[in-house]
């Protein structure tokens, strides 16, 4: 098949015309696909234009050309759909969980979720993909006829499952979910519409997932660098970037650091996408999944990088982890911004009508118990953008950390 062809849809990729569905009855779209409703809906969300000012590593204001959350999951958009064209599966389902992914993040990134699960811990604690189904399935109010944007069943599926299955099938909770159970948010909403926890999500959501990691490594290097967090040269300690410098090197011997940078990313970018085509293609021929059913029932990933790739792929993931996240300039400032989340959780539960009108108990909504207070000021905090949460901060305390 020529490079760029579109492979012809697969046995094994999500079909519109067979979806599970919505909970909620809806009448067919006469120009829509069920799964390019979804992605619709999702682009034109209240959350999905929020993540224009959410902390991706750097916060808003310390610079226009980093990443934000909407910017990297635009990013991880784009690749998603190169592979799942390449691989004949449903291109709307699956820019549809890559833009959707995120939506439950809160700002200042993981310094933000991390604020935000310590505040909650008495409460169910705070997950992002939980967070994510709530803001799908309840928190957005756009419609006259639900509340959520009324998504497909593959598309829930997909965001809740992405990363794997949460349960066997007996219902025990499994992987990073063995410690402390399957999040509130998304056991809650299980119980109201089975999404088959035990099992492995959609080749689209696999897809989805992996984008995120490619998406992850090549675009958070190109933000460390223009940060001065390290050099390209750094990055020789690497084998596989080693290469790739010494190549650009040969090819481009006058080439500026920004431009060498640039290609770097670039090439990286390529090199994970085919690895994860070869793969991926490689366990799909030995597999031979019939339907999406088999898919869900295969027992272990079918995208996935190449052996040494993956390697290379952990390797970048523990240099970033050194030189970027654990940087001494991004800790602090990451460190200072949870410090406002903790302070507006504070001051929300001891003085709530500090809340927004819309965000408080209303009249015949029953008692106020601690545990609803908590998760209601932790999805009002959870959607904030870090303009907002910084404004609100100011508003209701005589100091803000500067966040520089």
């Amino acid at each position: 098949m020529p490079v760029g062809m579109a492979a012809p849809r697969m046995a094994y990729a999500c079909d519109p015309d067979r979806s599970r569905g919505r909970l909620v009855d809806e009448p067919p779209s006469k120009t829509r696909s069920p799964f390019r409703r979804d992605c619709d809906r999702v682009i034109h969300s209240t959350a999905f234009r929020r993540l224009k000012h959410k902390t991706q590593v750097f916060v808003f204001h310390e610079g226009d050309h980093y990443r934000t959350r909407l910017s990297h999951t635009l990013e991880v958009a784009q690749i998603a759909r190169a592979l799942a064209r390449q691989l004949g599966l449903d291109e709307d389902l699956t820019e549809t969980l890559a833009l959707a992914h995120d939506l439950g993040h809160p700002p200042f990134g993981h310094a933000g979720e991390r604020a935000l699960d310590a505040c909650l811990r008495a409460h169910g604690g705070f997950d992002h993909n939980a967070q994510t189904l709530r803001v799908v399935t309840s928190l957005e109010h756009r419609y006259p006829g639900f509340d959520g944007l009324n998504l497909t069943w593959e598309s829930l599926e997909g965001i809740v499952k992405h990363n794997g299955p949460l349960t066997d099938r007996c219902g025990k909770p499994v992987g990073r979910y063995r410690d402390h159970g399957v999040p509130l948010g998304i056991s809650e909403y299980d119980r109201t519409w089975n999404l088959e926890l035990w099992s492995y999500a959609s080749l689209e959501a696999q897809v989805a997932a992996i984008s995120d990691d490619i998406a992850y490594d090549a675009h958070d290097i190109d933000d460390g660098l223009r940060a001065g967090l390290f050099t390209v040269d750094d990055l020789n300690v690497m084998p596989l970037t080693a290469g790739m410098i010494a190549d650009i090197a040969k090819r481009y011997p006058a080439l500026d650091d920004d431009r060498r940078g640039a290609e770097l990313v670039r090439e990286l970018i390529s090199y994970l996408i085919e690895a994860v085509f070869s793969e991926s293609r490689r366990r799909l021929d030995a597999a031979r999944p019939q339907s999406v059913q088999d898919v869900r029932n295969h027992g272990s990933v079918l995208i996935a990088f190449r052996p040494e790739a993956q390697d290379a792929e952990q390797m970048i993931k523990i240099f970033l982890k050194q030189r970027m996240y654990r940087h001494p300039r991004v800790m602090r400032v990451m460190g200072e911004a949870e410090s406002i989340l903790f302070d507006l959780f504070a001051r929300y539960q001891q003085s709530p009508h500090d809340l927004p009108p819309e965000w408080l108990r209303r009249d015949g909504e029953g008692a106020d118990s601690q545990t609803d207070r908590a998760r209601r000021i932790g999805n009002f905090i959870a959607g904030m953008t870090d303009r907002l949460a910084i404004t609100e901060h100011q508003r209701l305390f005589e100091s803000t950390p500067d966040l520089r």
